[in-house]
């Protein structure tokens, strides 16, 4: 009883604080099945008789059907479940003792079947990917004897039935790839109140009463309805395009104003832009290097820009939407001393505005 006492305390009393939950929200089964411990059970004939009278079982199996509802986060960090139980328990006779007389060749089994309530709490550590969680269940439960004997006799062959109670540890393990799925590995202390057998008249006639507590270690899987992935990550955001440049300039060679390969590549360029950037005026303007007379590059720088123009109107730009100018040397890109042949002076800027 004291054992019985310590678990239920604790497993009601102890809630330690959590971060942040994995609650199950809404309608959820499962199924276990693993290992059962009956714990040594003294028995209490009536009549009485003197020694120790005494029953012990080899390890044996359980299993457990439930169906559930969780109500989510109930406070930040936890989450509150309460099921409904089915359980099955079964284990051999190992010794028996009455008297204070082991008895010769013991056999027979105890099986459990019950019918819980339960309520659990679940908590996060941070892991995030092992949830722990408590609980405790109140039931009903059907104990039989099935054959139990001992030194060539029939001992028992009954069944009671009475009030149930547990305590539950566990741990689950969400399952990544099945939204919803949980593996789940249990602790459970399962207990019932004092139990009252028939004794055969081979036995010795009368009643026995024995107590019947469980150490159950279990592992199975939970699933719980409606849940679904987590939405993909958003897609980047494509890149913004660059702005289309405003300002293109057209290179030639020295005392030429013919178009190169690429100086009609940077005039397509600047004639596709220009709707693009809502130009309402395109300025040609053409420059030379120092190399000649102020007079001579002056007319040269003309001839470079009417070329420019040309060919932006053979690309679609009205000439009246352009302003056509030349600079001669007045203004280098490059500043050099006279008669210096610096390519990058020999130029005509285009201007989008």
């Amino acid at each position: 009883m004291k054992l019985r006492t310590v678990l239920l305390a604790a497993t009601m009393g102890v809630l330690p604080a959590a971060v942040s939950a994995q609650p199950v929200d809404g309608l959820y089964i499962g199924l276990m099945g693993g290992y059962n411990i009956v714990q040594d059970a003294d028995l209490n004939f009536s009549p009485a008789r003197a020694g120790t009278n005494e029953v012990t079982f080899d390890g044996g199996w359980a299993v457990i059907g439930r169906i559930g509802w969780g109500f989510g986060q109930v406070v930040p960090g936890i989450g509150l479940r309460v099921e409904l139980e089915g359980n099955y328990r079964n284990n051999d006779v190992d010794r028996i003792t009455v008297g204070g007389t082991r008895l010769a060749s013991p056999g027979g089994r105890q099986e459990t079947y019950g019918a819980m309530i339960n309520a659990l709490v679940d908590f996060d550590l941070g892991l995030g990917f092992l949830y722990p969680y408590l609980g405790a269940g109140a039931g009903w439960a059907w104990t039989k004897w099935d054959g139990v004997r001992g030194g060539g006799v029939q001992l028992v062959d009954d069944d009671d039935n009475n009030f149930a109670f547990q305590g539950i540890a566990g741990l689950s393990v969400p399952i990544a790839g099945v939204p919803g799925l949980a593996i789940n590995a249990e602790y459970r202390f399962f207990g019932t109140l004092e139990n009252r057998y028939s004794v055969t008249a081979a036995g010795g006639g009368g009643s026995v009463k024995a107590d019947n507590y469980n150490h159950t270690f279990l592992i199975g899987l939970r699933y719980a309805f409606g849940v679904t992935p987590p939405p993909p990550p958003p897609a980047p955001a494509p890149a913004a395009a660059p702005a289309p440049a405003r300002t293109y300039l057209v290179f030639f060679d020295f005392d030429s104003s013919a178009l190169t390969d690429r100086a009609r590549e940077i005039i397509a360029e600047a004639a596709t832009n220009a709707p693009r950037v809502q130009s309402t005026r395109i300025e040609v303007t053409g420059h030379t290097d120092t190399v000649g007379s102020a007079a001579y590059n002056q007319a040269l720088s003309v001839r470079r820009a009417n070329a420019v123009a040309a060919e932006l109107e053979r690309r679609g730009i009205p000439r009246s939407q352009m302003v056509i100018t030349g600079r001669g040397f007045s203004q280098p890109l490059v500043p050099t001393g006279p008669n210096v042949r610096e390519p990058q002076n020999r130029r005509v800027e285009i201007v989008l505005r």
